[in-house]
């Protein structure tokens, strides 16, 4: 048995302490906040990149791999810990798609084998008979969501009947190493001897390698979302609309987001976005117009510069890995993130090629650029 140092507690980190633990690996969760409480919780939970053709092929690779699993480890982590995380498939239906955009997006799921269909008004009425604006869209029927922060809840709780220790309020300050090894960790308290630590830090994981002598892009991008307290059955489908994007939860809530605002490592809710996504959503779904909202939230993703995360051991540093910057799909892309990692800490055939997401390579920062949404 060997200890490691898992460095976040966001659903990355989460999920990685998890594949780790069940290889009989001695894991803590090391926080500087409280667990689950970042990126990790302010998502939507869709388990789909949002128009997943624009992203570079390392992203689908990823996606696909957890697509394919979502629902077993939810069903798996309901049965365990009592806290069902709410795996539900709604579909994902993109309205008003423009006529190049549809091609690339059959040509993408034709190669990947993914379920997609066009349809007309008639079609998109069909599928969503609320919705107030499109006249096409693109509906891929398989797409599925969790509510992510019974998904964290889940996850914390597996985790601790599995012996994984948890410390909050800890944060990490810089890492210690000798010959081209890691040995340990500064924290206020003091510097953690240790031979392994994997850096899930999300948005704080570029500032956190700085000393390390790796410049991993990886920084905050803000998100804010806004919550309606609808009655159930307001909305069934998972709904995109240029930028922005409505989720029904199975109690009638309606999530609607998000933006995309570069602040820095402030984290703020403000009212013209709020005011914006509002518009939106009454676009979208005119019934919300007689919805109350609920709340308001913001969180911190970890943009990186693709969208494809920077997953394996320090270029410079044996026993120092990172596991950051998936960016606006850490939930889609966290099952697949977390085991390749694993494999590669210990050794196993990885699930899938781990060049493109090498940091301190070619590969994670080569693919070419791709259109955020």
């Amino acid at each position: 048995m060997f200890n490691i140092l898992v460095v976040g507690g966001g659903l990355i980190g989460l999920l990685t302490a998890r594949e780790l633990v069940r290889s009989e690996a001695k894991v803590t969760v090391m926080e500087r906040g409280t667990t689950g409480r970042e990126s990790s919780w302010a998502g939507g939970g869709i388990l789909s990149p949002l128009y997943p053709w624009r992203y570079p092929e390392p992203v689908t690779a990823l996606a696909h791999w957890g697509q394919l699993r979502y629902e077993g480890i939810c069903r798996e982590l309901s049965d365990t810990t009592g806290i069902d995380p709410q795996w539900t498939r709604n579909g994902l239906l993109m309205v008003d798609v423009t006529e190049p955009e549809c091609s690339r997006a059959s040509a993408w799921a034709s190669r990947y084998g993914y379920r997609l269909e066009p349809l007309d008004r008639a079609g998109l009425e069909n599928c969503e008979p609320e919705l107030g604006q499109g006249e096409s869209g693109l509906w891929m029927p398989d797409v599925a969501q969790v509510r992510n922060p019974r998904l964290l809840q889940a996850l914390r709780a597996d985790l601790e009947k599995r012996g994984v220790a948890f410390e909050e309020q800890c944060e990490v300050q810089g890492f210690v190493s000798e010959a081209g090894r890691i040995t340990g960790i500064r924290t206020a308290a003091g510097i953690r001897q240790t031979t392994r630590v994997v850096v899930a830090g999300g948005a704080w994981t570029g500032r956190l390698l700085e000393s390390t002598g790796l410049s991993l892009p990886v920084e905050p991008v803000l998100g804010q979302m806004v919550l309606f307290n609808g009655p159930p059955d307001l909305l069934h489908r998972i709904v995109l609309a240029g930028e922005r994007y409505l989720i029904p939860r199975r109690d009638g809530r309606v999530l609607v987001g998000s933006t995309l605002e570069r602040t820095g490592f402030e984290k703020v809710t403000t009212k013209a976005a709020l005011e914006e996504l509002k518009t939106a959503a009454f676009g979208i779904l005119p019934r919300l117009r007689n919805v109350p909202v609920e709340t308001q939230w913001a969180g911190l993703r970890p943009g990186s510069p693709t969208g494809v995360p920077f997953i394996g051991e320090h270029p410079q540093i044996r026993g120092l890995y990172v596991n950051a910057g998936q960016f606006r799909n850490g939930v889609v892309m966290g099952l697949a993130s977390a085991r390749l990692l694993s494999d590669l800490m210990l050794r196993r055939e990885p699930i899938i090629d781990p060049a493109p997401y090498l940091p301190g390579t070619t590969g994670a920062s080569a693919h070419g650029g791709m259109d955020f949404v």
